[in-house]
């Protein structure tokens, strides 16, 4: 029995890195980049820590209230959108 013909498969064509809206080709982030954004998240969260186990002897903290959890999942938040944008 003949053998059948083995078709070659036409190339993909090579994609140049994918590339930003403003034209600019995305590069990866610092080696720093990372432990900024975790410790951003870390301070962040250490913030609320203490807010809750020492608000009363803090001076600042006393006087703002509610507002803590605001400044503390704030500076999370920061961390957050780091950690999107990080590549």
């Amino acid at each position: 029995m003949p053998k059948s013909k083995v078709r070659k498969k036409p190339e993909a064509p090579v994609r140049a890195q994918s590339l930003s809206p403003a034209g600019k080709a995305i590069t990866p982030s610092p080696s720093w980049y990372p432990i900024v954004m975790a410790v951003v998240l870390v301070i962040g969260l250490a913030y609320l820590v203490v807010y809750y186990l020492a608000a009363q002897s803090v001076p600042g903290m006393k006087d703002i209230g509610g507002w803590n959890f605001a400044v503390g999942f704030g500076i999370m938040f920061v961390g957050l959108v780091m950690a999107v944008r990080w590549r």
